[in-house]
């Protein structure tokens, strides 16, 4: 098993941290971020990680090296320009010629997701993309007002909405790479609605193992601090 980590941003919802080091390596408890995502991705048997790098590149290619000491095999594919969340998938393709169906991913995230279970879902569905998605509640934290003109008919008191949110993983199948153009800008919303267009299959894995995305420094304090009660 494969997988694209998209390890390039600018991490400037982190700063002050991330003007010294790139957000993939900024540490929740005793590990990077990304270190702790790389691990349960080999738990899940990904023999090849191709990192795809820019901001302070030789930082996270430092760290990680060829991958030996984490059991896996790491590569890397460097942005010379902005390429968006889409955009690296096709320039790594390109560069390492890969010819599997691929996990693609943000490397800001810590989950526990099954892996294997969504490349099974992604496979049995016959599917150009798979996107892990999971059930978010928002609470609105007022009183909700209902009415009719000026006739107040309800209200209620910090309700739950639930909402199923794209969690910035995927599974992608080799041939639909080739929506993505080269060297552009290009995002995965854009990607997925090219393969809409297409009229290929977008599948839905839905998982309700632990899912964080480590946006700015309140996330990270937050996972942190649950780190340190576990």
């Amino acid at each position: 098993m494969k997988a694209i980590v998209l390890a390039g941003g600018l991490g400037t919802r982190l700063r002050p941290l991330t003007f010294a080091i790139p957000k993939p390596l900024v540490p929740v408890g005793e590990k990077p971020i990304l270190e702790i995502l790389i691990e349960h991705l080999v738990v899940h048997g990904v023999t090849d990680i191709y990192l795809a790098v820019g901001y302070r590149a030789e930082l996270i290619e430092t760290f990680f090296q060829d991958g030996a000491r984490f059991g896996v095999n790491i590569h890397y594919s460097r942005e010379e320009t902005r390429l968006g969340t889409a955009g690296p998938v096709r320039l790594a393709r390109d560069q390492f010629g890969i010819s599997d169906t691929v996990l693609v991913m943000n490397a800001d995230i810590i989950t526990k997701i099954n892996f294997s279970n969504m490349l099974k879902c992604h496979q049995g569905m016959n599917a150009a993309i798979t996107v892990g998605i999971r059930r978010f509640d928002q609470i609105v934290p007022f009183g909700v007002v209902e009415t009719e003109g000026d006739r107040i008919t309800s209200i209620v008191e910090r309700p739950t909405h639930t909402h199923q949110i794209n969690c910035g993983i995927y599974a992608v199948s080799p041939q639909v790479i080739d929506l993505i153009p080269p060297g552009k800008e290009f995002y995965m919303p854009d990607f997925i609605a090219a393969a809409m267009r297409a009229g290929l299959t977008i599948s839905g894995f839905t998982f309700s193992e632990k899912w964080v995305s480590i946006d700015d420094l309140g996330d990270l304090e937050k996972e942190t601090g649950k780190l340190g009660r576990e």
